[in-house]
């Protein structure tokens, strides 16, 4: 496939917008979820980091399980969805993120369960001793029913080695997502960009999530991540422009056309951007979120959280209608 990055910027973004008004017309999702950071303690130091801490350092934080489920009814009761992720703890041994999972679902049945990245299910692996189609069966078995697209970063090899080369190679997330989707999880998936990646790099990246969802039809929705260098070792670069965050928006959309949903993840890219991107081919915002952490330690300047009338506007002035959904697009609501 041609190099869509070097095409006109705005001829991208007509082209990306038909691909999403035929797919959705003038739809635009959102759904009440709750991310639930468990831990920012890590024992993988990830360069592009901001977030992980070692056990004892200050700001070094463990939610045990009693203390999830309170969390969950403290802050966002309504959720429909729980987005659970967080850092490789030293010393939590695999029966514990199944018991956790299995107590949230236990308190919350009507809430939908999205948990661990890839990088997660690794370790998960290794700790264990187990392979990764039998985690992912205990863990949906105690509850799980997604998984979220974490930890894609950059596929390209000589990117990855410089970025994140303790993280799992991308051959590795793609075994976890194709196994996933065997056994009927689907994923979402994810692309980090900003950073010392080129046009290529990104555009054999979407390539290749092309051919896995080809393969498996298991991706529900996509979400580029525009990188935030504040507190990490890239802090010399500077941020991502809103032209190059639109851009990736656009080609995202026009490469993975057999992708239902495009993300315009607004803690990243900020609400403003998020809301241009709308007509770039995105046709989902995400969620009210309510406290994210991760991007936040990076630097990000969007707010913690957003309500329902927030996204609804977003939508409805971008010239869109807004639809609150649930965590498998199932619409519940329509914002006129």
């Amino acid at each position: 496939m041609e190099n869509l990055f070097k095409k006109d910027f705005l001829t991208l973004g007509r082209q990306a917008d038909d691909i999403r008004q035929k797919m959705w017309g003038k739809k635009t999702f959102f759904v009440r979820n709750l991310h639930l950071n468990y831990t920012n303690i890590c024992v993988s130091k990830c360069r592009f980091c901001a977030f992980a801490k070692d056990t004892g350092d200050d700001g070094s934080y463990l939610y045990e399980i009693d203390h999830m489920v309170r969390y969950v009814d403290e802050k966002a009761p309504d959720a429909r969805e729980i987005h659970i992720v967080g850092g490789l703890h030293p010393d939590k041994p695999f029966k514990f993120y199944t018991d956790a999972v299995s107590a949230l679902k236990t308190a919350y049945p009507d809430k939908t369960i999205k948990a661990f990245s890839a990088v997660e299910i690794d370790y998960f692996s290794k700790i264990s001793d187990l392979s990764v189609a039998e985690v992912l069966k205990a863990l949906k078995q105690a509850g799980l029913e997604m998984m979220p697209g974490g930890g894609a970063e950059i596929f390209d090899p000589e990117v990855r080695n410089v970025i994140c080369p303790e993280k799992i190679p991308a051959e590795r997330w793609l075994e976890i997502h194709r196994t996933a989707h065997g056994l009927g999880i689907m994923t979402n998936a994810t692309m980090l960009y900003g950073h010392i990646e080129k046009d290529e790099h990104k555009m054999r990246h979407l390539e290749t999530l092309r051919t896995l969802q080809e393969e498996t039809g298991g991706i529900q929705a996509f979400i580029p991540l525009s990188f935030h260098p504040e507190n990490t070792f890239l802090s010399h670069i500077p941020a991502s422009t809103g032209v190059e965050d639109l851009k990736t928006t656009a080609v995202s959309r026009i490469v993975l056309d057999n992708v239902p949903h495009i993300k315009a993840y607004w803690v990243m890219l900020g609400e403003k951007t998020a809301q241009v991107a709308l007509r770039f081919g995105a046709d989902d915002l995400d969620g009210t979120i309510v406290k994210e952490n991760i991007t936040h330690a990076a630097g990000a300047k969007s707010s913690d959280g957003l309500t329902v009338n927030q996204m609804a506007d977003f939508a409805r002035s971008a010239g869109l209608t807004a639809v609150e959904r649930d965590a498998f697009y199932n619409e519940i609501k329509v914002y006129g």
